[in-house]
């Protein structure tokens, strides 16, 4: 009842409205001046619809790659995780064989170092991280922007390899309706509706809501493991906007979801009826009369309320306040054979600045925010490697409140200087400053440099940020319930030539490079003992990656656009007893080309995608035995050659045939059908012949490929136009 009751609380009482107001020309401006162009007025949505599906912009002082609404479409893109497949920037991949948790990397980090943000709200925190990005159907949103390295102090100081900003759909779109609906081989079907509404001069909103789920569930590779958990998720949003005559906007919004999926063996009884995996009747001793499968059972429910104000103090609106509150509570009651854990978040934001426009080449933004996390969590883990039961339960509170301040200098097109600083206070580790700042020249129209670095800081929190531990038979050792203030430094730079040449204006060529180091980290230690996964501190060790990356976009005729990309990443850190080595399962380099083909007037439109995806160093148990014995497949070849995995590439395709306001769409993923092998990992088998996820020697967390072979998809999207 204490749950329902605070539900139903933050649903009435959690609001939400943008940091914007409107300048003389009414146009609608982000006091925050981050993300500078919105699609809120017409000219920006006509802006955004003329730019391929994928590029640099080049208005922005940060190094920004855009998504756009056209980018969303490319694929079957049915969450904000498959959204990224074009994009070298950004790596997806599964946290494991088991939940379908999926999670990015930039820089060559995991995406717990990555902000996100919603329309500039910090969001996919803490327990909504690791299926978060699961959770924001690509077709919500108009567009996504990542930026590399160290951004505004403004949004927290929890930003250490970049942000990733997500647009939504907005209520002053003039479509009172659309539809999208999608279908893949493997039966996994997405449904989606957007609702936007006018009512007179002064109110708009916009609904959302997606349902997704799979009717059946698939074991491509023979293991006795489903390959994706049998999945259902609802999702509902509700965002409005007030506009008031004398300038003052005001956004406000909810949004709740429901997701479940049940994962793990799939084992067939004595009558040959497939059997799952069974929270209530799961033990660490099988019965030899009873058939008991190992697996996972999650359910994740949350509910979030913001609330936005942005007002004008003067007829210029060169001077603004506004005002951001972002309340969220998840829930996530999860098993894992006979681990429990049931964790509670209460995640409150808020955010108070003032911004002055002294004139065209001086402005200066302060302000005041703070982020408060609580957790209530119940832990109990038992697995054959352990001596006795692990357990911890209790609450915890994470909180930092800081004041900041940023000046910013434009010597006109030319030169433009962006100096931050930040004093926060940690309520466990006292008052840090985080310094960050952004340069960006332009010595001639064609060429774009630009250079940052700054700090970034944040709590970790052990087992959520890695929950692919928990799809292990290994004990936790270490300080898997410690929350350390991780602490790391990113700087770098980019320079961009666009070139004369090409059927548009955007032809580029763009090369950046950017370093993340470490003073303080969450290690992860896999290595140190095959039958222990410990968690311990950085405490002054190295831990660092370099990034470097080279994009190149071109239009040879008109409506035809190729896109290639290649990243390349060294990451290095000291683990106990080694020294200083690679960072195990984090891929050397990327490679991305996307071609785009349409028709005259975008009747038909043909995507292609390839990729190329370099090896990773794999854990040493992965590829020796205790003895340091290769171990080998059953052709007696190495399951791992030198201990790396291979390189592999994957294709795309989609055909889109445009009709008067309806798309149909048919395309398919992983043409080349690679996967994964030996996905689940341990050396003692059970009485069919699988791995038995009892021993320590179980291992599902080692995901480095993809676990799916083809999928093709099929789906369309409808769009009523307001009429004039």
């Amino acid at each position: 009842m204490k749950k329902i009751a605070i539900i139903i609380l933050c649903a009435l009482c959690a609001y939400a409205a943008s940091a914007q107001v409107k300048g003389v020309d009414g146009q609608v401006i982000d006091t925050t001046d981050i993300y500078g162009e919105r699609a809120d007025s017409l000219d920006a949505a006509v802006f955004v619809s003329r730019q391929a599906g994928n590029y640099l912009s080049k208005g922005k002082e940060i190094r920004t790659e855009v998504i756009s609404a056209a980018g969303l479409c490319k694929m079957a893109c049915c969450n904000l995780a498959e959204s990224f497949e074009n994009s070298a920037s950004v790596t997806v991949g599964y946290s494991d064989a088991v939940t379908g948790a999926r999670q990015i990397r930039l820089l060559g980090l995991s995406g717990v170092y990555t902000q996100m943000l919603d329309e500039t709200r910090p969001v996919m925190r803490g327990l909504s991280a690791p299926f978060g990005l699961s959770y924001v159907p690509g077709q919500w949103l108009e567009s996504i922007q990542i930026a590399k390295g160290s951004s505004s102090v403004i949004n927290g100081v929890e930003c250490m390899t970049g942000q990733i900003n997500m647009e939504h759909r907005k209520p002053t779109d003039e479509k009172p309706l659309f539809l999208n609906a999608a279908v893949m081989s493997d039966t996994k079907m997405d449904f989606n509706i957007a609702s936007s509404l006018q009512m007179g001069y002064k109110w708009s909103t916009v609904i959302l809501g997606h349902v997704s789920g799979n009717i059946a569930s698939h074991d491509m590779n023979h293991d006795g493991f489903l390959d994706d958990p049998k999945m259902l998720q609802f999702n509902l949003s509700n965002r409005w906007l007030y506009q008031a005559d004398n300038g003052v906007q005001v956004r406000f919004g909810v949004r709740a979801l429901q997701d479940k999926r049940i994962g793990g063996q799939v084992l067939t009884d004595g009558n040959g009826k497939k059997v799952l995996y069974d929270k209530n009747t799961f033990s660490m001793k099988q019965s030899q009369d009873k058939v008991d499968p190992w697996g996972s059972d999650i359910l994740n429910r949350s509910i979030n309320g913001y609330l936005k104000v942005g007002v004008p103090l003067n007829e210029s609106n060169s001077q603004n306040i506004a005002f951001i509150a972002d309340y969220s509570y998840q829930d996530m009651d999860s098993y894992f054979g006979a681990t429990k854990y049931l964790a509670g978040q209460h995640s409150a934001f808020a955010n108070l600045l003032y911004q002055n426009e002294i004139n065209e080449s001086h402005k200066f933004t302060v302000g005041l925010n703070g982020t408060f996390d609580r957790y209530d969590e119940d832990f109990r883990r038992i697995v054959a490697a352990a001596p006795q039961e692990q357990a911890n339960s209790g609450l915890t509170n994470l909180a930092n409140a800081g004041v900041f301040g940023e000046y910013t200098f434009h010597a006109g097109d030319k030169f433009s200087a962006i100096a931050g600083l930040r004093g926060d206070w940690f309520v466990h580790d006292g008052f840090k400053v985080s310094p960050r700042v952004t340069l960006k020249y332009m010595p001639i129209d064609e060429i774009v440099i630009r250079a940052n670095g700054g700090r970034g800081l944040r709590y970790s929190t052990p087992l959520v940020d890695n929950i692919g531990v928990f799809s292990t038979g290994k004990e936790f050792t270490g300080d898997y319930n410690r929350h350390i203030l991780e602490d790391a430094w990113t700087f770098g730079g980019n320079i961009t030539y666009y070139m004369p040449f090409g059927a548009s204006s955007n032809t580029y060529l763009s090369f950046d490079y950017f370093r993340t180091q470490f003073a303080q980290q969450m290690v992860v230690d896999y290595e140190r003992d095959d039958t222990k996964i410990d968690f311990y501190a950085l405490d002054g060790d190295r831990s660092f990656t370099d990034n470097f990356q080279l994009d190149f976009s071109v239009d040879p005729i008109e409506r035809f656009n190729i896109t290639a990309t290649f990243r390349y990443t060294n990451a290095k850190i000291d683990l106990l007893g080694r020294g200083l080595v690679e960072k195990p399962m984090t891929s050397r380099f990327k490679g991305v080309l996307n071609l785009q083909y349409a028709t005259n007037l975008n009747k038909w439109i043909f995507d292609f995608t390839a990729s190329v995806n370099g090896s990773s160093r794999v854990y040493d148990f992965m590829w020796k035995d205790s003895k340091g014995n290769v171990l080998v497949d059953g052709k007696g070849k190495p399951l791992y050659k030198n201990g790396r995995t291979p390189v592999y590439p994957l294709l795309y395709a989609q055909i889109t045939r445009r009709f008067k306001g309806w798309d149909v769409y048919v395309g398919a993923e992983n043409l080349t059908n690679f996967r994964q092998k030996d996905v689940v990992l341990g050396s003692v088998k059970d009485a069919n012949g699988f791995v038995d996820p009892r021993q320590a020697s179980f291992d599902a967390s080692c995901i480095w490929g993809p676990l799916m072979g083809i999928k093709a998809h099929i789906g369309f999207r409808f769009t009523l136009w307001k009429k004039a």
